[in-house]
């Protein structure tokens, strides 16, 4: 990418580092709005954000450094990240529906 030409290589290196930069910074803010976020829903949300962006992270980690083994792991860890998603939204339904049918209860039974 860019070997003949050395300013064009100065140049990608600088742009893979800004994304870098940029992307930690965002991954940051999907920290707090996970650790904050008021529903359970804008952590599940932030937390998946979180998962994609640092896929990216490790792809332009994987064009910076010519390593083909971070491929997969950013393969592997799209597959982990998508299953703890999908786990933790099944437990948040599970858990909004056991509420729901305990309110219905109290709400029946008065």
């Amino acid at each position: 990418m860019g070997k003949g030409i050395p300013g064009l290589l100065q140049a990608y290196h600088v742009l893979f580092v800004a994304a870098l930069i940029f992307l930690a910074i965002m991954v940051m803010l999907c920290l707090v709005r996970a650790i904050i976020g008021p529903k359970i829903a804008d952590r599940i949300v932030a937390i998946n954000m979180m998962g994609t962006m640092i896929m990216v992270i490790i792809a332009i980690l994987a064009l910076m450094l010519e390593e083909g083994y971070l491929v997969d792991i950013c393969i592997i860890y799209a597959m982990i990240s998508f299953l703890a998603v999908i786990v933790l939204t099944k437990v948040y339904m599970g858990v909004y529906q056991q509420k729901k049918i305990e309110e219905e209860k109290k709400d029946g039974s008065v």
